[in-house]
């Protein structure tokens, strides 16, 4: 069973949180990039929406800059809570870096399958290149590639749902474009991934399975409309692989709002339906993410 205890990466995400909120002087207005350029934080801590990262970069650093960020995010559905703290950053819009850690309680699933009611917790660590384009002054989309390296540390539920291995990696190709009054005069911000993967539930129940234990590619889609510099509505989908006979995958979908107040922080909520979640359909609820930018 395992024994709840602190973790330096959620209090250093917390402690970065508040001295961002609080303290004008590490604020990112000074940066050059313009306000909801940096996009939000997905929940494995790349910068993107909820689900499916963006070939943006974190911060809002330009060429000759530096920038990043600290977020906390927390889903809540009806048979599951996931909770979500990670930095990141990134150095003259080309190179970012970001570490999170994301925690699952899953107590009804622990009951079926009559085992401790623990929690599974892992952590995820990327490195991100923008290798063309730029979101607004270039002909064709910002395109990046990032690789996660994925560990799970509480692997006992996962290998009794077949999974194969206790940790993996993902790989991603990001182009994401801005088109300046491209609907109904506003900016249209549009966004497709590919990904080589063989996470099973983005990792949380392990990688690979009995019907595959081999990486696969799928794809993935964002889109969203500024109503004005401050907000953005959108939604997201992200195709999933089934890797496990015993617990079929769903594919993701969000329906977001996303507020920038200023280049200090952004807040984002969404509607979430992830489908089937290890045996408990109708996994739908709410998603919440609050970041900080420096």
């Amino acid at each position: 069973m395992s024994v709840s205890r602190p973790r330096v990466l959620p209090l250093l995400s917390a402690w970065l949180l508040a001295t961002l909120l609080a303290s004008p002087a590490l604020a990112a207005e000074s940066r050059s990039r313009i306000l909801a350029t940096s996009a939000a934080t997905t929940l494995e801590g790349s910068a993107g929406g909820g689900i499916v990262p963006m070939a943006v970069l974190p911060g809002y650093g330009a060429r000759e800059e530096q920038g990043g960020s600290a977020f906390v995010s927390y889903v809540h559905l009806p048979d599951y809570d996931l909770a979500v703290a990670g930095v990141n950053w990134s150095w003259r819009n080309r190179v970012a870096i970001s570490l999170a850690e994301q925690r699952l309680s899953h107590q009804p699933l622990s009951e079926r399958l009559d085992v401790e009611p623990t929690s599974i917790r892992q952590t995820v660590a990327e490195a991100k290149v923008r290798l063309a384009g730029d979101l607004i002054y270039t002909d064709w989309p910002q395109v990046s590639v990032g690789v996660q390296y994925k560990k799970n540390h509480d692997f006992f539920v996962p290998q009794a749902a077949g999974a194969q291995d206790d940790s993996g990696y993902d790989l991603y190709l990001s182009a994401t474009r801005l088109i300046l009054a491209g609907l109904f005069e506003r900016n249209l911000l549009l966004n497709a991934n590919i990904r080589y993967t063989k996470a099973n539930q983005v990792g949380l129940v392990g990688f690979g399975g009995d019907l595959n234990d081999s990486h696969e590619w799928v794809g993935e889609l964002s889109a969203g409309l500024f109503l004005n510099q401050h907000w953005l509505i959108g939604a997201e989908y992200r195709q999933k692989p089934d890797n496990l006979s015993f617990i079929p995958e769903s594919d993701w979908y969000t329906a977001f709002v996303a507020w920038f107040p200023s280049k200090r922080w952004s807040l984002v909520g969404a509607y979430v339906d992830l489908g089937e979640v290890a045996t408990f359909d109708n996994q739908r609820g709410a998603y919440v993410s609050l970041q900080g930018s420096f």
